[in-house]
């Protein structure tokens, strides 16, 4: 029996229309562009600002394009995974909102959490179901409104976020050497007490309390992520590039999660990789979480080649972190 590789075929993507710079920003919070760019390097990012609308707006028009681009009948879809830390309710998921708004009638849904390792993790996930040989056409997506949880009164994690969408196909070949080759993945589990949102979950459900005290918003103790991030991309991308047997020559794209420029930076030195082939958009997007490694696809898509080397990364709450490879399908 022919070994099935699972491939991406295709990318979708959407961003809202609104764009929140720095300058209008500095008007809301005690900030300015020359701190903002310096430490973190945003220069805007996009708001979804219109009322009542939420993740699963953003992740079905990411879809819905996506479906268009590859010219795939929604019918054929046999899942749909939307990766997100910004679900539109508890339950039920935002996948299944997608899906019943997209009409794929013969697909199941559900959410990954995961924070900012969101995609990594769900794509992994996709790829394996293909890979089974029990699933045909997988449909996964980035996606977080990450202003409905951003403090505009904290000058320290108000600059760093955004709100976008990103998606992809996957599907299976017996085409040898190509799509995902290799992961490495794995939840270190200390980083509760630095990266969260206090309440609005079971242990502290909502209250009059939690609403006056501004608990239902993203706390962040930078300096200690900043120094985990940097050290755990940097670390998974080595050794996947290690055990894959790549130079730094064989490497053609470095895609990591848009957190930080100066993270993105540390890891491309640790690669020895020039930033001429790393993908960055942090610059227009800031960080949109789960979406920001399938935006970065979008946003490169074109000059993408079939089997080039890429290497992904990423790091997010709870310590969640990665790295895989995969040789690009088209």
């Amino acid at each position: 029996m022919a070994v099935i590789n699972a491939i991406i075929t295709g990318v979708g993507g959407y961003v809202p229309d609104y764009v929140l710079n720095n300058e209008e920003l500095s008007r809301m919070v005690d900030t300015n562009d020359e701190w903002i760019m310096t430490r973190i390097g945003v220069k805007e990012r996009r708001i979804l600002t219109e009322e009542g609308l939420g993740t699963s707006y953003m992740a079905r028009k990411a879809a819905a394009q996506l479906l268009k681009k590859t010219n795939t009948d929604p019918l054929e879809i046999d899942a749909i995974i939307v990766a997100t830390s910004s679900a539109d309710f508890h339950f039920p998921s935002t996948a299944s909102i997608v899906l019943g708004k997209l009409g794929m009638k013969n697909a199941f849904a559900f959410d990954v959490s995961a924070a900012c390792c969101g995609f990594l993790y769900t794509l992994d996930l996709a790829c394996n179901m293909i890979q089974s040989g029990r699933h045909k056409k997988i449909i996964v997506i980035g996606a977080d409104k990450m202003s409905s949880m951003v403090d505009y009164k904290d000058r320290a994690t108000c600059p760093i976020f955004g709100d976008g969408a990103a998606a992809v196909l996957v599907e299976g070949t017996e085409e040898e050497n190509i799509g995902l080759i290799d992961s490495y993945l794995r939840t270190d589990g200390k980083g509760l007490p630095y990266l969260h949102m206090k309440a609005g979950g079971s242990v502290c459900p909502p209250s009059h309390f939690t609403v006056d005290h501004r608990l239902h918003y993203l706390h962040q103790d930078g300096r200690t992520v900043f120094r985990y991030a940097v050290t755990s991309m940097s670390d998974d991308c080595e050794l996947i590039a290690q055990r894959n047997n790549l130079t730094k020559e064989d490497i053609d794209w470095v895609v990591t999660h848009q957190a930080n420029v100066r993270i993105i930076e540390a890891v491309a030195k640790r690669l020895d990789v020039p930033m001429e082939k790393v993908m960055m958009n942090i610059q227009k997007y800031g960080n949109t979480s789960a979406a920001t490694i399938p935006l970065a696809l979008w946003d490169y898509e074109s000059q993408l080649k079939k089997g080039d080397n890429i290497i992904i990364s990423a790091f997010g709450a709870g310590f969640v972190h990665g790295a895989s490879y995969l040789r690009w399908a088209y």
